[in-house]
């Protein structure tokens, strides 16, 4: 859920956004419903940093079954049986063996706690996003995997990086999809990282071509193709009295929308500091 958002509503940044939907479960749902008044056909869950490792930084490590549970009631309720969606998970922000401690049947164990409970809460599918690691994004799909089998997209931030894309991690483009592909899941996609708007344009345009060059060595040719997202950020913050400040129109972000959608590019959201208005103006413009 964005921290924009939260913080419009009086959210103290720095607090455990996760933990609002026990503390302040109207303010979750207020935001989801604003979103999907906007014209969003899903939300996610505000859980992106609900799994064990990440909450028990703010000390609700024991709570991640509860929270989980409860975000995907309180998006359901807002969302009826009209809309969708889609249990958010995000990355541990720890580093597997050796560069850090995780290990990864322990972080698997993580990540199919937080589906699990957010499958109990009546979500309709899974996002894995903002991810920057090749190992990690893949033990976060074989969990959700092991829990279910309900449709799972699966996304990386990525950093511009001479003529291509990189992750924090150092993982290209090409890297990324065959990887995710690899897995079954339903959706590849990109969000967050620190790229422009126009450089977001030229990230769909590697996806879509690293998509088309892993087809070619399919073994047939009747398999489907592959579905492409992005989540874009509006444009790159600027720090404005010690606080992210994103500045691009609703406008300029719906042309940009569109010009990733002509990219072959057919889910399309926003991430941070995209409100309810981008929203609102990528729905006017594509739909």
């Amino acid at each position: 859920m964005g921290g924009t958002q939260l913080i419009a509503r009086g959210v103290e940044v720095g607090r455990c956004n996760d933990y609002l939907n026990i503390e302040s479960p109207d303010i979750v749902f207020d935001i989801h419903q604003a979103y999907l008044k906007a014209g969003s056909d899903a939300v996610l869950t505000n859980t992106f940093g609900a799994n064990r490792y990440a909450l028990a930084r703010h000390g609700f490590g024991d709570k991640a079954k509860q929270i989980n549970t409860t975000a995907a009631q309180i998006a359901r309720r807002a969302a009826g049986e009209e809309k969708y969606v889609l249990g958010d998970i995000g990355p541990s922000g720890d580093f597997l063996q050796p560069l850090g401690n995780l290990k990864p049947d322990e972080l698997k164990d993580a990540f199919a706690e937080q589906a699990k409970a957010l499958l109990d809460g009546g979500v309709d599918g899974f996002i894995i996003e903002t991810m920057t690691a090749i190992d990690e994004v893949t033990i976060a799909i074989e969990a959700v995997e092991s829990v279910c089998d309900l449709p799972v997209f699966a996304s990386m931030a990525f950093d511009k990086a001479g003529d291509g894309f990189r992750t924090m991690m150092g993982v290209d483009v090409e890297a990324a999809v065959s990887k995710m592909i690899s897995l079954g899941i339903d959706a590849v996609g990109f969000n967050c990282g620190t790229v422009s708007l126009d450089e977001y344009v030229e990230l769909a345009e590697k996806y879509v071509s690293a998509i088309k060059a892993l087809e070619k060595t399919r073994a047939t040719s009747d398999e489907r193709r592959a579905t492409i997202f992005a989540e874009p950020n509006a444009g790159k913050p600027e720090l404005v009295d010690g606080e992210a400040v994103y500045n691009i129109s609703p406008e300029d972000f719906a042309a940009v929308a569109e010009k990733i959608r002509l990219a072959g590019i057919n889910i399309i959201g926003g991430c941070c500091g995209a409100g309810p208005k981008h929203i609102e103006a990528v729905a006017k413009r594509l739909k």
